[in-house]
Protein backbone atom coordinates (compact mmCIF):
# COMPACT_ATOMS: atom_id res chain seq x y z
CA UNK A 1 0.00 0.00 0.00
CA UNK A 2 1.37 3.71 -1.00
CA UNK A 3 1.67 6.30 1.71
CA UNK A 4 -0.60 8.40 -0.28
CA UNK A 5 -3.15 5.34 -0.10
CA UNK A 6 -2.81 4.96 3.60
CA UNK A 7 -3.41 8.56 4.16
CA UNK A 8 -6.40 8.59 1.92
CA UNK A 9 -7.82 6.01 4.70
CA UNK A 10 -7.29 7.24 7.60
CA UNK A 11 -8.46 10.75 5.95
CA UNK A 12 -11.73 8.85 4.95
CA UNK A 13 -11.84 7.12 8.18
CA UNK A 14 -11.62 10.44 10.39
CA UNK A 15 -14.37 11.76 8.30
CA UNK A 16 -16.59 8.48 9.53
CA UNK A 17 -16.40 8.60 12.97
CA UNK A 18 -16.77 12.46 13.00
CA UNK A 19 -20.11 12.08 11.49
CA UNK A 20 -20.62 8.48 13.45
CA UNK A 21 -19.79 11.05 16.92
CA UNK A 22 -22.45 14.10 15.63
CA UNK A 23 -25.08 10.92 15.27
CA UNK A 24 -24.72 9.18 18.79
CA UNK A 25 -24.54 13.11 20.36
CA UNK A 26 -27.69 13.65 18.44
CA UNK A 27 -29.28 10.54 19.67
CA UNK A 28 -28.33 11.26 23.39
CA UNK A 29 -29.64 14.63 23.39
CA UNK A 30 -32.92 13.98 21.94
CA UNK A 31 -33.47 10.33 24.10
CA UNK A 32 -36.16 12.15 25.68
CA UNK A 33 -37.74 14.48 22.79
CA UNK A 34 -41.12 13.58 21.55
CA UNK A 35 -41.09 12.44 17.64
CA UNK A 36 -37.57 11.98 17.72
CA UNK A 37 -36.54 9.05 15.55
CA UNK A 38 -33.21 7.02 16.19
CA UNK A 39 -30.22 7.65 13.66
CA UNK A 40 -27.68 5.32 12.64
CA UNK A 41 -25.24 6.11 10.54
CA UNK A 42 -24.23 3.89 7.29
CA UNK A 43 -21.17 3.08 5.91
CA UNK A 44 -19.63 1.04 3.17
CA UNK A 45 -16.02 0.43 1.96
CA UNK A 46 -14.57 2.70 -0.93
CA UNK A 47 -13.06 0.22 -3.48
CA UNK A 48 -10.45 2.27 -6.26
CA UNK A 49 -9.22 -0.34 -8.92
CA UNK A 50 -8.72 -3.46 -7.08
CA UNK A 51 -7.53 -1.66 -3.80
CA UNK A 52 -9.14 -0.51 -1.33
CA UNK A 53 -9.61 3.37 -0.87
CA UNK A 54 -11.29 4.03 2.63
CA UNK A 55 -14.26 4.03 3.80
CA UNK A 56 -17.38 6.47 3.10
CA UNK A 57 -20.41 7.53 4.33
CA UNK A 58 -23.67 6.49 2.74
CA UNK A 59 -26.53 8.28 5.14
CA UNK A 60 -27.70 8.36 8.37
CA UNK A 61 -31.28 6.52 8.71
CA UNK A 62 -33.53 7.47 10.92
CA UNK A 63 -35.23 4.18 12.76
CA UNK A 64 -38.93 4.25 13.80
CA UNK A 65 -41.51 1.40 14.84
CA UNK A 66 -44.72 2.09 12.36
CA UNK A 67 -46.43 -0.52 13.88
CA UNK A 68 -46.11 0.62 17.67
CA UNK A 69 -46.41 3.74 16.66
CA UNK A 70 -49.93 3.71 15.28
CA UNK A 71 -51.10 1.77 18.04
CA UNK A 72 -49.68 4.28 20.23
CA UNK A 73 -51.87 6.75 18.04
CA UNK A 74 -54.83 5.11 18.35
CA UNK A 75 -54.63 4.81 22.18
CA UNK A 76 -54.43 8.18 22.72
CA UNK A 77 -57.20 9.54 20.67
CA UNK A 78 -58.72 7.14 22.42
CA UNK A 79 -57.92 8.36 26.20
CA UNK A 80 -58.24 11.79 25.22
CA UNK A 81 -61.78 10.89 23.76
CA UNK A 82 -62.42 9.38 26.81
CA UNK A 83 -60.98 12.08 28.83
CA UNK A 84 -63.57 14.53 27.35
CA UNK A 85 -66.33 12.02 28.00
CA UNK A 86 -65.38 12.26 31.42
CA UNK A 87 -65.11 16.04 31.92
CA UNK A 88 -68.54 16.33 31.06
CA UNK A 89 -69.99 13.86 33.26
CA UNK A 90 -67.55 15.20 36.42
CA UNK A 91 -69.21 18.72 35.33
CA UNK A 92 -72.76 17.06 34.76
CA UNK A 93 -72.51 15.71 38.23
CA UNK A 94 -71.26 18.52 40.27
CA UNK A 95 -74.14 20.47 38.50
CA UNK A 96 -76.99 18.26 40.28
CA UNK A 97 -74.67 17.95 43.26
CA UNK A 98 -74.30 15.01 45.59
CA UNK A 99 -77.55 13.99 46.82
CA UNK A 100 -76.53 14.55 50.87
CA UNK A 101 -75.59 18.10 50.19
CA UNK A 102 -77.66 20.99 51.28
CA UNK A 103 -77.34 23.08 47.99
CA UNK A 104 -77.93 20.26 45.53
CA UNK A 105 -81.07 19.61 43.86
CA UNK A 106 -82.39 16.50 46.26
CA UNK A 107 -80.87 18.57 49.03
CA UNK A 108 -83.36 21.69 48.07
CA UNK A 109 -85.79 19.88 47.93
CA UNK A 110 -85.51 18.30 51.23
CA UNK A 111 -85.34 21.65 52.07
CA UNK A 112 -88.62 22.74 51.14
CA UNK A 113 -90.32 19.88 52.11
CA UNK A 114 -88.96 20.63 55.67
CA UNK A 115 -89.96 24.24 54.91
CA UNK A 116 -93.25 22.93 54.24
CA UNK A 117 -94.15 20.42 57.36
CA UNK A 118 -92.71 23.42 59.64
CA UNK A 119 -95.01 26.00 57.73
CA UNK A 120 -98.05 23.86 58.55
CA UNK A 121 -97.25 22.92 62.14
CA UNK A 122 -97.38 26.83 62.61
CA UNK A 123 -99.74 28.37 59.67
CA UNK A 124 -100.00 31.70 61.23
CA UNK A 125 -96.13 32.33 61.22
CA UNK A 126 -95.31 34.79 58.32
CA UNK A 127 -91.58 34.01 58.91
CA UNK A 128 -92.24 30.05 58.51
CA UNK A 129 -93.93 30.79 55.49
CA UNK A 130 -91.41 32.61 53.65
CA UNK A 131 -89.07 30.53 54.83
CA UNK A 132 -91.35 28.44 52.64
CA UNK A 133 -90.65 30.74 49.51
CA UNK A 134 -87.10 31.04 49.55
CA UNK A 135 -86.84 27.09 49.97
CA UNK A 136 -89.02 26.98 46.65
CA UNK A 137 -87.02 29.89 45.09
CA UNK A 138 -83.54 28.33 46.01
CA UNK A 139 -84.87 24.90 44.57
CA UNK A 140 -85.87 26.18 41.34
CA UNK A 141 -82.48 28.67 41.25
CA UNK A 142 -80.36 25.52 41.32
CA UNK A 143 -82.40 23.99 38.41
CA UNK A 144 -81.88 27.05 36.82
CA UNK A 145 -78.44 27.07 37.33
CA UNK A 146 -77.87 23.62 36.56
CA UNK A 147 -79.67 24.22 33.02
CA UNK A 148 -77.32 26.79 32.44
CA UNK A 149 -74.39 24.87 33.27
CA UNK A 150 -75.48 22.07 30.48
CA UNK A 151 -75.90 24.98 28.29
CA UNK A 152 -72.77 26.72 29.04
CA UNK A 153 -71.20 23.24 28.31
CA UNK A 154 -72.75 22.68 24.94
CA UNK A 155 -71.19 26.43 23.63
CA UNK A 156 -68.02 25.75 25.27
CA UNK A 157 -67.55 22.35 23.17
CA UNK A 158 -68.80 24.13 19.71
CA UNK A 159 -66.28 26.78 20.59
CA UNK A 160 -63.58 24.23 21.33
CA UNK A 161 -64.64 22.52 17.77
CA UNK A 162 -63.67 25.42 16.36
CA UNK A 163 -60.70 25.68 17.78
CA UNK A 164 -59.55 22.33 16.99
CA UNK A 165 -61.09 22.31 13.25
CA UNK A 166 -58.68 25.65 12.66
CA UNK A 167 -55.63 23.66 14.11
CA UNK A 168 -56.23 20.77 11.78
CA UNK A 169 -56.53 22.93 8.93
CA UNK A 170 -53.41 24.28 9.80
CA UNK A 171 -51.49 21.39 11.18
CA UNK A 172 -52.65 19.08 7.81
CA UNK A 173 -51.54 21.70 5.79
CA UNK A 174 -48.13 22.05 7.53
CA UNK A 175 -47.61 18.00 6.99
CA UNK A 176 -48.49 18.54 3.15
CA UNK A 177 -45.74 21.68 3.19
CA UNK A 178 -43.36 19.43 5.03
CA UNK A 179 -43.87 16.18 2.45
CA UNK A 180 -42.64 18.92 -0.08
CA UNK A 181 -39.66 19.93 2.00
CA UNK A 182 -38.48 15.73 2.44
CA UNK A 183 -39.32 15.04 -1.33
CA UNK A 184 -37.09 17.90 -1.96
CA UNK A 185 -33.92 16.71 0.51
CA UNK A 186 -34.12 13.21 -0.60
CA UNK A 187 -34.17 13.93 -4.08
CA UNK A 188 -31.33 16.21 -3.53
CA UNK A 189 -29.18 13.60 -1.39
CA UNK A 190 -29.17 15.56 1.98
CA UNK A 191 -30.28 14.53 5.06
CA UNK A 192 -34.46 15.01 5.83
CA UNK A 193 -34.27 13.49 9.24
CA UNK A 194 -34.76 16.69 11.12
CA UNK A 195 -37.81 17.44 9.11
CA UNK A 196 -39.35 13.78 9.39
CA UNK A 197 -39.23 14.46 13.25
CA UNK A 198 -41.21 17.69 13.06
CA UNK A 199 -43.72 15.89 10.75
CA UNK A 200 -44.14 12.79 13.40
CA UNK A 201 -44.78 15.23 16.17
CA UNK A 202 -47.53 17.25 14.05
CA UNK A 203 -49.04 13.68 13.36
CA UNK A 204 -48.99 12.71 16.64
CA UNK A 205 -50.65 16.00 17.52
CA UNK A 206 -53.77 15.77 14.45
CA UNK A 207 -54.13 11.84 15.93
CA UNK A 208 -55.43 13.06 19.11
CA UNK A 209 -58.29 14.70 17.35
CA UNK A 210 -59.16 12.47 14.69
CA UNK A 211 -57.17 8.83 14.91
CA UNK A 212 -55.57 8.63 11.64
CA UNK A 213 -53.55 6.12 9.66
CA UNK A 214 -50.49 7.05 8.05
CA UNK A 215 -49.36 5.88 4.74
CA UNK A 216 -45.19 5.91 3.57
CA UNK A 217 -44.60 7.03 -0.04
CA UNK A 218 -41.86 6.90 -2.03
CA UNK A 219 -38.82 9.87 -1.25
CA UNK A 220 -40.30 10.10 2.08
CA UNK A 221 -43.71 11.80 1.65
CA UNK A 222 -46.66 10.20 3.34
CA UNK A 223 -50.40 10.14 2.92
CA UNK A 224 -53.20 10.27 5.88
CA UNK A 225 -56.13 8.65 6.49
CA UNK A 226 -58.90 8.33 9.02
CA UNK A 227 -60.26 4.86 9.66
CA UNK A 228 -63.25 5.53 8.20
CA UNK A 229 -61.57 6.57 4.64
CA UNK A 230 -61.50 10.05 4.47
CA UNK A 231 -58.30 11.51 3.22
CA UNK A 232 -56.82 13.90 5.08
CA UNK A 233 -53.44 14.42 3.36
CA UNK A 234 -52.36 13.05 -0.18
CA UNK A 235 -50.81 14.80 -2.75
CA UNK A 236 -53.06 18.13 -0.89
CA UNK A 237 -54.61 18.80 2.49
CA UNK A 238 -58.24 18.41 2.84
CA UNK A 239 -60.22 21.16 4.29
CA UNK A 240 -62.12 20.74 7.37
CA UNK A 241 -65.67 22.81 7.63
CA UNK A 242 -67.43 24.49 10.65
CA UNK A 243 -68.86 27.26 11.88
CA UNK A 244 -69.15 28.31 15.72
CA UNK A 245 -72.63 28.79 16.97
CA UNK A 246 -72.15 31.91 19.36
CA UNK A 247 -75.58 31.11 21.55
CA UNK A 248 -77.21 27.73 22.05
CA UNK A 249 -80.63 26.98 23.19
CA UNK A 250 -81.99 24.16 24.85
CA UNK A 251 -83.60 23.15 21.00
CA UNK A 252 -81.06 23.79 18.70
CA UNK A 253 -79.87 20.52 16.45
CA UNK A 254 -77.60 20.19 14.07
CA UNK A 255 -80.62 17.96 12.41
CA UNK A 256 -83.17 21.14 12.77
CA UNK A 257 -80.36 23.19 10.99
CA UNK A 258 -79.47 25.47 13.53
CA UNK A 259 -75.89 24.17 14.58
CA UNK A 260 -73.13 23.18 12.04
CA UNK A 261 -72.32 19.63 11.62
CA UNK A 262 -68.67 18.69 10.15
CA UNK A 263 -67.51 19.10 6.53
CA UNK A 264 -64.54 17.88 4.92
CA UNK A 265 -63.75 19.35 1.49
CA UNK A 266 -67.08 20.30 1.27
CA UNK A 267 -69.16 16.93 2.03
CA UNK A 268 -70.90 16.79 5.30
CA UNK A 269 -69.55 14.42 6.98
CA UNK A 270 -71.50 11.80 10.74
CA UNK A 271 -69.59 12.83 13.60
CA UNK A 272 -70.39 9.46 15.48
CA UNK A 273 -67.79 8.26 17.87
CA UNK A 274 -68.06 4.73 17.56
CA UNK A 275 -68.00 4.46 13.56
CA UNK A 276 -67.51 6.79 10.98
CA UNK A 277 -64.91 9.49 9.19
CA UNK A 278 -63.74 10.83 12.57
CA UNK A 279 -65.01 8.30 15.35
CA UNK A 280 -62.48 7.63 18.14
CA UNK A 281 -60.84 11.31 18.85
CA UNK A 282 -61.40 14.26 20.66
CA UNK A 283 -63.30 15.51 18.10
CA UNK A 284 -66.11 13.10 17.40
CA UNK A 285 -66.18 13.36 21.60
CA UNK A 286 -66.48 17.84 21.66
CA UNK A 287 -69.35 17.14 19.33
CA UNK A 288 -70.87 14.11 20.94
CA UNK A 289 -70.84 16.65 23.78
CA UNK A 290 -72.74 18.93 22.39
CA UNK A 291 -75.14 16.92 20.03
CA UNK A 292 -75.93 14.24 22.41
CA UNK A 293 -74.63 13.47 26.25
CA UNK A 294 -75.71 17.57 26.88
CA UNK A 295 -78.96 17.12 25.25
CA UNK A 296 -79.57 13.99 27.16
CA UNK A 297 -79.05 15.71 30.54
CA UNK A 298 -81.26 18.49 29.38
CA UNK A 299 -83.76 15.94 28.78
CA UNK A 300 -83.46 14.57 32.16
CA UNK A 301 -83.21 17.80 33.91
CA UNK A 302 -86.39 19.46 32.21
CA UNK A 303 -88.02 15.67 33.08
CA UNK A 304 -87.54 16.68 36.78
CA UNK A 305 -88.73 20.55 35.97
CA UNK A 306 -91.79 19.21 35.19
CA UNK A 307 -92.78 16.26 37.92
CA UNK A 308 -92.10 19.72 40.06
CA UNK A 309 -94.67 22.04 38.38
CA UNK A 310 -97.10 19.17 37.66
CA UNK A 311 -96.90 18.14 41.32
CA UNK A 312 -98.23 21.67 42.23
CA UNK A 313 -100.22 22.16 38.96
CA UNK A 314 -103.31 20.06 40.56
CA UNK A 315 -106.16 20.57 42.80
CA UNK A 316 -105.07 17.98 44.89
CA UNK A 317 -102.17 19.86 45.97
CA UNK A 318 -104.11 23.24 46.02
CA UNK A 319 -107.45 22.70 45.77
CA UNK A 320 -108.04 26.64 44.97
CA UNK A 321 -106.48 26.18 41.45
CA UNK A 322 -108.50 25.76 38.34
CA UNK A 323 -107.76 23.83 35.67
CA UNK A 324 -105.28 25.13 33.74
CA UNK A 325 -104.01 27.50 36.42
CA UNK A 326 -100.01 27.52 37.42
CA UNK A 327 -99.25 25.93 41.06
CA UNK A 328 -96.45 26.53 43.28
CA UNK A 329 -93.56 26.43 40.44
CA UNK A 330 -94.69 27.86 37.28
CA UNK A 331 -93.06 27.58 33.56
CA UNK A 332 -91.38 31.42 33.27
CA UNK A 333 -94.26 32.74 35.19
CA UNK A 334 -97.34 30.62 33.26
CA UNK A 335 -98.72 27.00 33.43
CA UNK A 336 -96.59 24.89 32.23
CA UNK A 337 -97.63 23.52 28.58
CA UNK A 338 -96.75 19.65 28.05
CA UNK A 339 -95.71 20.68 23.87
CA UNK A 340 -93.22 23.36 25.61
CA UNK A 341 -91.14 20.99 27.43
CA UNK A 342 -87.39 22.00 26.05
CA UNK A 343 -85.58 23.60 28.09
CA UNK A 344 -88.08 24.04 31.12
CA UNK A 345 -85.70 23.71 33.58
CA UNK A 346 -83.96 26.71 32.50
CA UNK A 347 -87.35 28.45 32.91
CA UNK A 348 -88.71 26.88 36.05
CA UNK A 349 -89.58 29.77 38.13
CA UNK A 350 -91.80 30.15 41.66
CA UNK A 351 -95.15 31.52 40.69
CA UNK A 352 -95.05 35.53 41.68
CA UNK A 353 -98.56 35.04 43.14
CA UNK A 354 -97.06 33.91 46.26
CA UNK A 355 -93.93 36.45 45.84
CA UNK A 356 -94.10 40.00 47.81
CA UNK A 357 -91.56 41.12 45.66
CA UNK A 358 -93.43 40.39 42.53
CA UNK A 359 -96.50 41.87 43.51
CA UNK A 360 -97.69 38.36 45.54
CA UNK A 361 -98.88 37.56 48.69
CA UNK A 362 -97.20 34.77 51.18
CA UNK A 363 -100.95 34.19 52.99
CA UNK A 364 -101.46 32.31 49.31
CA UNK A 365 -99.09 29.62 50.70
CA UNK A 366 -101.40 29.24 53.61
CA UNK A 367 -105.01 29.93 51.77
CA UNK A 368 -103.82 29.05 48.27
CA UNK A 369 -103.21 30.28 45.22
CA UNK A 370 -106.41 30.97 43.76
CA UNK A 371 -108.14 32.95 47.17
CA UNK A 372 -108.91 36.31 46.63
CA UNK A 373 -108.80 37.11 50.71
CA UNK A 374 -106.56 36.11 53.45
CA UNK A 375 -108.20 32.91 54.94
CA UNK A 376 -108.20 31.10 58.90
CA UNK A 377 -104.55 32.02 59.89
CA UNK A 378 -105.04 28.46 61.97
CA UNK A 379 -105.56 26.28 58.84
CA UNK A 380 -102.94 24.14 57.61
CA UNK A 381 -104.88 21.65 55.30
CA UNK A 382 -102.85 23.56 52.16
CA UNK A 383 -99.54 23.61 53.61
CA UNK A 384 -100.46 19.77 53.98
CA UNK A 385 -101.26 19.14 50.75
CA UNK A 386 -98.39 20.83 49.25
CA UNK A 387 -96.02 19.07 51.34
CA UNK A 388 -97.79 15.62 50.70
CA UNK A 389 -97.73 16.47 46.82
CA UNK A 390 -94.03 16.53 47.34
CA UNK A 391 -93.73 13.57 48.89
CA UNK A 392 -95.73 11.45 46.84
CA UNK A 393 -94.83 8.47 44.59
CA UNK A 394 -95.35 9.42 40.97
CA UNK A 395 -94.31 8.20 37.49
CA UNK A 396 -92.56 10.60 35.47
CA UNK A 397 -94.46 12.15 32.60
CA UNK A 398 -90.78 11.99 30.55
CA UNK A 399 -87.39 11.85 30.75
CA UNK A 400 -85.40 8.02 31.08
CA UNK A 401 -86.52 7.45 34.24
CA UNK A 402 -89.94 6.63 33.56
CA UNK A 403 -92.01 3.11 34.97
CA UNK A 404 -90.89 3.83 38.23
CA UNK A 405 -93.35 5.67 40.61
CA UNK A 406 -90.85 8.28 43.29
CA UNK A 407 -91.04 11.10 45.20
CA UNK A 408 -89.40 14.36 44.06
CA UNK A 409 -86.46 14.12 46.18
CA UNK A 410 -86.63 9.82 44.88
CA UNK A 411 -86.27 11.40 41.22
CA UNK A 412 -83.89 13.70 42.19
CA UNK A 413 -81.60 11.69 43.76
CA UNK A 414 -82.36 8.75 40.92
CA UNK A 415 -81.31 11.32 38.72
CA UNK A 416 -77.81 12.12 40.63
CA UNK A 417 -77.23 8.58 40.83
CA UNK A 418 -77.42 7.85 37.46
CA UNK A 419 -75.07 10.81 36.37
CA UNK A 420 -72.56 9.39 39.21
CA UNK A 421 -72.68 5.79 37.39
CA UNK A 422 -71.89 7.84 34.10
CA UNK A 423 -69.18 9.45 36.19
CA UNK A 424 -67.76 6.24 37.60
CA UNK A 425 -67.91 4.32 34.10
CA UNK A 426 -66.55 7.35 32.27
CA UNK A 427 -63.46 7.42 34.72
CA UNK A 428 -62.80 3.79 34.73
CA UNK A 429 -62.66 4.12 30.71
CA UNK A 430 -60.43 6.52 30.92
CA UNK A 431 -58.15 4.70 33.29
CA UNK A 432 -58.18 2.00 30.86
CA UNK A 433 -57.81 3.99 27.48
CA UNK A 434 -54.47 5.98 29.93
CA UNK A 435 -52.91 2.81 30.75
CA UNK A 436 -53.09 1.74 27.51
CA UNK A 437 -51.32 4.61 26.00
CA UNK A 438 -48.84 4.87 28.47
CA UNK A 439 -47.71 0.96 27.94
CA UNK A 440 -47.82 1.89 23.80
CA UNK A 441 -45.38 4.93 25.14
CA UNK A 442 -43.08 2.93 26.85
CA UNK A 443 -42.81 0.36 24.20
CA UNK A 444 -42.15 3.01 21.81
CA UNK A 445 -40.01 4.07 23.96
CA UNK A 446 -37.73 1.32 24.24
CA UNK A 447 -37.47 0.97 20.50
CA UNK A 448 -36.18 4.58 20.84
CA UNK A 449 -32.66 5.78 21.80
CA UNK A 450 -30.87 3.73 24.28
CA UNK A 451 -28.27 5.89 26.05
CA UNK A 452 -25.97 2.85 27.24
CA UNK A 453 -26.01 1.63 23.76
CA UNK A 454 -25.27 5.31 22.90
CA UNK A 455 -22.05 5.65 25.27
CA UNK A 456 -20.80 2.17 24.30
CA UNK A 457 -20.38 3.35 20.55
CA UNK A 458 -18.98 6.67 21.48
CA UNK A 459 -16.13 4.67 23.20
CA UNK A 460 -16.24 2.76 20.02
CA UNK A 461 -15.69 5.91 17.62
CA UNK A 462 -13.29 7.56 20.22
CA UNK A 463 -10.95 4.27 19.71
CA UNK A 464 -11.45 4.09 16.02
CA UNK A 465 -10.67 8.08 15.54
CA UNK A 466 -7.66 7.48 17.95
CA UNK A 467 -6.09 4.63 15.55
CA UNK A 468 -6.70 6.60 12.29
CA UNK A 469 -5.06 9.67 14.03
CA UNK A 470 -2.16 7.27 14.96
CA UNK A 471 -1.59 6.46 11.49
CA UNK A 472 -1.61 9.93 10.07
CA UNK A 473 0.93 11.02 12.70
CA UNK A 474 2.83 8.21 11.82
CA UNK A 475 2.67 8.94 8.15
CA UNK A 476 3.87 12.21 8.89
CA UNK A 477 6.78 10.97 10.88
CA UNK A 478 7.85 8.83 7.85
CA UNK A 479 7.48 11.73 5.93
CA UNK A 480 9.50 13.81 7.71
CA UNK A 481 12.16 11.05 7.83
CA UNK A 482 12.35 10.63 4.13
CA UNK A 483 12.30 14.19 3.73
CA UNK A 484 15.53 14.68 5.63
CA UNK A 485 17.15 12.06 3.45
Amino acid sequence: MSISSALSNALSGLNAVSRAADVVSSNVANAMTEGYGKREIELTSQQLGRYGSGVSVVGVTRYHDPVVTGERRYAGAEAALENTRAEFYDSYAAAMGQADEKDSIAGRITGLETALIEAASRPDSEARLATVLDAASDLATQINDASDSIMDTRMAADKEITKTVDFLNSALQQVVDLNVAIQKQVTQGYDANGLMDQRQTLVDQISEFIPVNEVEKDNGMISLYTNGGAFLVDSKAATLGFTQTPIITPDMTVSGGALSGLTINGLDMPTNTEKGPIAGGKLAGLFEIRDVLAPQAQTELDALARDLIERFQTPDADSTLAIGDAGLFTDGGVAFDVLNEEGLAGRISVNALVDPDQGGDLWKLRDGLGAVAEGDQGDASILNSLANALQKSRVASSGGLTGIERSALGFAADMYSLAETNQLNAAADLTYASARRDSLEAIEMENGVDTDQEMQRLLVIEQTYAANAKVISTIEALMDQLMGI
